[in-house]
C-alpha cells in the first residue's frame, strides 16, 4: 500500500468516526437511566436565552452528551481496563480492585459529617430518649477498606480513630464492638453491604450484648439469579457475580412488616426486587423510611428501635427472635423532628447501627 493510499485511508476512517458517531447519537434514542450505574442520564436541556445567556445550557448539553454517548458502556469498560491494566493505575473512578474485591476509596477521616452525624443523633437522644428507661446502644461497621486498604497501598482512614471519635461524641450509649467478628469475606466482593448469612455470629453477638438472645439457627436459601453489586456497574470491568443468598426460621416466617410510607404490609424478603436494579433491596424492599417489624413468635416481650441505614436491612431479620418488635428508623429519608408522630419512646432498646461509609459522608442524614 503507498503512503498516499494510507493516508487517505486513515483521514476517510477518522472523518467517518467523526462524522457518523455524532450522527448516531442525533437517531438513537435517549436512555432515562444506566442500570449498570444505577443512576439518571441527563437529557437534552431546554433551550431558552436565560439558559444560553448564563453558559447553563451548554453545560447541561455537554453532560447530556457524555451520557447519551453511543456504545458509552463500551467504552467505559475500555477506559476502565487501560486505567487499571494497561497503564496500571490503582483505581478508577475512586474505586480499586484487589483479591477479587471491589472497594470504594473514603479517605481521610470527615470530621465535619461525623459531627454533623453525631449532632443529629444527639438531638434525637436529647428529645426522645433522655430521662427514660431506654437502654441505648452503638455498633459501627467498617467498609471493606477496613481490612484492603492498608495491606494492598491503598490510602486509609485510622478506622480506631473514627470510633473512638464517634463513641466520644455519643457517650450516652453503650459501643458495642462488632469489629472483631468481620473479615473482608463477609462483604460481598461487587456490592457495599455485608451477606446476611456471613453476620450470623454479629445478630448473636449485638442480641447477647443487648440482653436478648437469638439461637442463629437458619435454613439457608440461594436466590437463582447472579448478583452484581453497585460496584460492579460504576468500576466498569467484566467480573464474576455474586451469590446472594437469605435465611429464614420460624420467627422471620411468622413475623410481618408494616411500612409507614404506604400505611401497608411488606414481606420480609421482597423477591421481586431480586429483578429490579438492586437486588440488595431484596432485604426489606430497600430504601425505607420507617419500618415496624412484628414478631408473634417472639421469646420475650422486649422491644427494639434501630436507627441504621441500608446494612441493617439485612441484620434486622436475624433479630427477630429476641424482638417483639423492631422498629427500624433510616434518617435519611424522614426528619428526626417529626419521629414522636410515629413512635412512642418508652422501655424500649434503643441501637444506633451505621457503617463508617455513611457517617463519613453523612450529609443524607436529615
Amino acid at each position: 500500500m503507498s503512503e498516499k493510499i494510507k493516508n487517505f485511508t486513515i483521514i476517510l476512517l477518522t472523518g467517518s468516526f467523526l462524522v457518523l458517531f455524532p450522527l448516531w447519537g442525533i437517531i438513537q434514542s435517549d436512555q432515562k437511566e444506566s442500570i449498570s450505574e444505577r443512576r439518571p442520564l441527563a437529557q437534552l436541556p431546554e433551550i431558552t436565552k436565560e439558559s444560553v445567556l448564563s453558559g447553563k445550557f451548554m453545560t447541561d448539553f455537554e453532560k447530556y452528551t457524555l451520557d447519551q454517548f453511543p456504545l458509552r458502556e463500551n467504552f467505559r469498560t475500555i477506559k476502565a481496563f487501560a486505567t487499571l491494566k494497561l497503564f496500571s493505575q490503582k483505581d478508577n473512578n475512586h474505586l480499586y480492585l484487589e483479591n477479587g474485591f471491589i472497594s470504594k476509596l473514603d479517605y481521610p477521616i470527615n470530621i465535619e459529617s461525623i459531627e454533623y452525624a453525631t449532632n443529629r443523633f444527639r438531638f434525637i437522644y436529647n428529645n426522645y430518649i433522655s430521662g427514660k428507661d431506654i437502654n441505648v446502644y452503638l455498633s459501627l461497621i467498617p467498609d471493606k477498606n477496613y481490612f484492603l486498604a492498608s495491606e494492598f497501598g491503598y490510602p486509609s482512614i485510622n478506622y480506631q480513630q473514627f470510633f473512638d471519635y464517634v463513641t466520644e461524641k455519643m457517650d450516652y450509649s453503650q459501643y458495642i464492638d462488632i469489629v472483631h467478628l468481620l473479615e473482608v469475606h463477609d462483604y460481598y466482593r461487587t456490592d457495599t453491604h455485608w451477606r446476611q448469612e456471613r453476620i450470623v455470629d454479629v445478630a448473636k453477638y449485638l442480641a447477647e450484648k443487648m440482653g436478648t438472645k437469638v439461637t442463629g439457627v437458619y435454613q439457608k436459601n440461594k436466590v437463582p439469579l447472579p448478583f452484581y453489586g453497585v460496584y460492579y456497574g460504576h468500576l466498569a470491568l467484566p467480573l464474576p457475580a455474586d451469590e446472594l443468598y437469605y435465611l429464614n426460621n420460624p420467627e422471620i416466617e411468622g413475623g410481618t412488616v408494616y411500612d409507614y410510607e404506604t400505611d401497608t404490609h411488606i414481606p420480609i424478603y421482597d423477591f421481586q426486587k431480586v429483578y429490579g436494579k438492586d437486588p440488595y433491596e431484596l432485604f426489606l424492599s430497600g430504601s425505607k423510611s420507617l419500618l415496624k417489624i412484628n414478631n408473634p413468635n417472639a421469646a420475650s416481650e422486649k422491644e427494639l428501635i434501630v436507627f441504621r441505614d441500608s446494612f441493617a436491612s439485612s441484620l434486622a431479620p436475624l433479630l427477630m427472635e429476641g424482638y417483639s418488635t423492631i422498629t427500624l428508623v433510616d434518617i435519611r429519608y424522614i426528619s428526626p423532628n417529626i419521629l414522636k408522630k410515629f413512635i412512642s419512646f418508652e422501655h424500649q432498646d434503643v441501637l444506633f447501627l451505621y457503617s463508617t461509609s455513611v457517617l463519613n459522608n453523612s450529609n443524607t442524614l436529615k
